[in-house]
């Protein structure tokens, strides 16, 4: 599907089947009664209008000068395909985050399937109150193609009955987890043009100053077409400038974690995400999880088995703890070259950026925008632009392009807010007007409907993952 319209042959086709997508959806009642026109506004057929001065530069990309590809368009439904409740079916979990649970649901003002994410035990302490309105501050920020945001969010009750929040994104269909690991062939295609949009977005996120701090296959969701969105921003944060300020280190899951933060650095860059985009990248290569232990120990050992033992200027950050391990130890060569055997797509333009990406001193490592420079991303840029992105129109005379293919954020993303929230009671206040102020002038606002059915369910599982959830202390 995603590929269709070019000259070159579709790769993606149908990922996973339509049956696995989830017909099921929360009945959310607007609050006054009605609906309303839509999420957004029904997309021209013709295609959106060019703006001007654009340039058609098909060459930057590698491919011709005509008969490119339609837009791909947003679905949306008039008022009248709006569904009757009779035709609405069961909602259903879909996922569980660091801190939340998601579920597919049903927009009541036009039909459109939607994902609901529940924040639960918002206000249990003022660390959690400030990381939700993180959380939630940035998903209405967002505006990128590959990165998740905000849709709406649901009229919050009475400040005083005010207790968790609810927020809905676009649903995507399934997660790059879920490809991976299924039987569904992953082709070169696939990689580059998946690898791509990773990192366009990681590059969105930090140019904004933000680091996600969880990036893994379970928090990139994909479409049956290949599109791609990092999502699950609850442990994100802004990036220090400051190296003597101590940054929390139980993030990011364990197969995925940088070797300074294994190695207990009080302070880290964005350089840790490229880390964790770098794991992925050869799990998609080999269908299988690169460094995959047991314990924290367990994984610089594999790390360091894999690139050798590094040099102490590399472990200038590291504890003293985790440097003496790595000195008591024998002294280990790299062995790089294993990485060749992870599939046949393992080229010598793969490896080589693979390689730049798993560079123990961080500050070695390649960062996201140089990475989406390299030459093996040429042909996952091209396919990208010329039949996928929102960003790019096509033309009875050919193919329009974007400026950038890869915009960083158009300002970096503000927490000067956190420094005046002291209290609980105060974050409540502020994140209560926050959401009033968000709705002011949009849609018919939209609120939880507790006697539906489904609420009870929806209720009884958040109930029980948050019992299960251990949260996070962060600064």
């Amino acid at each position: 599907m995603a590929f269709h319209g070019t000259s070159r042959q579709s790769v993606c086709g149908n990922l996973f089947p339509g049956a696995d997508l989830g017909h099921k959806y929360f009945c959310v009642n607007s609050s006054t009664g009605t609906t309303s026109a839509g999420l957004g506004a029904t997309p021209s057929s013709s295609g959106p209008a060019a703006p001007a001065g654009t340039p058609r530069h098909p060459a930057a990309l590698g491919g011709g000068t005509g008969g490119g590809a339609a837009v791909p368009q947003p679905h949306s439904n008039t008022a009248s395909e709006v569904p009757s409740p009779a035709e609405m079916e069961p909602d259903r979990p879909i996922g569980y985050g660091a801190f939340g649970v998601v579920w597919s649901v049903t927009d009541p003002r036009d039909g459109r399937r939607v994902a609901l994410k529940k924040m639960p035990n918002v206000f249990q302490n003022l660390v959690s109150c400030k990381r939700v309105f993180r959380e939630l501050r940035m998903l209405c920020f967002f505006k990128h193609d590959n990165v998740l945001s905000a849709l709406d969010i649901l009229q919050p009750p009475q400040i005083d009955c005010f207790e968790e929040i609810y927020v809905i994104t676009e649903l995507m269909q399934s997660d790059l987890h879920k490809v991976i690991v299924s039987p569904q062939p992953l082709t070169t295609d696939h990689v580059k043009v998946f690898l791509y949009q990773i990192l366009r977005g990681l590059k969105y996120l930090h140019s904004a100053g933000i680091l996600h701090r969880d990036i893994k296959p379970g928090n990139l969701l994909v479409n049956s077409n290949c599109l791609l969105k990092i999502c699950d921003f609850g442990l994100a944060r802004v990036e220090e400038p400051d190296p003597s300020r101590h940054m929390t280190q139980e993030v990011v899951t364990q197969y995925y974690r940088a070797p300074e933060v294994l190695m207990g650095s009080r302070h880290y860059s964005a350089a840790i995400d490229v880390w964790s985009v770098g794991c992925i990248f050869a799990e998609l290569l080999g269908r299988r999880i690169l460094f995959q232990a047991q314990t924290p120990i367990q994984q610089l050992d594999l790390i360091t088995d894999l690139l050798g033992t590094p040099p102490l200027s590399a472990m200038a950050s590291a504890c003293e703890g985790a440097r003496a391990h790595i000195l008591r130890g024998p002294q280990k060569p790299p062995s790089l070259s294993v990485l060749y055997m992870l599939s046949d797509g393992a080229t010598h333009e793969a490896v080589h950026l693979l390689c730049r990406m798993l560079v123990f001193d961080p500050a070695k490592r390649i960062s996201g925008s140089d990475a989406l420079s390299h030459p093996y991303l040429d042909e996952g840029r091209l396919r990208y632009h010329t039949c996928m992105c929102q960003c790019c129109y096509s033309v009875p005379s050919g193919r329009v392009y974007t400026r950038d293919f890869e915009p960083s954020a158009e300002r970096p993303f503000s927490h000067s807010y956190e420094q005046s929230l002291l209290s609980v009671w105060q974050g409540k206040e502020l994140i209560h007007r926050f959401i009033t102020e968000h709705q002011q002038g949009k849609r018919v606002p939209l609120c939880i409907n507790p006697q539906s059915a489904a609420f009870k369910t929806f209720i009884r599982s958040t109930a029980w993952h948050s019992s299960k959830v251990s949260r996070k202390e962060e600064r």
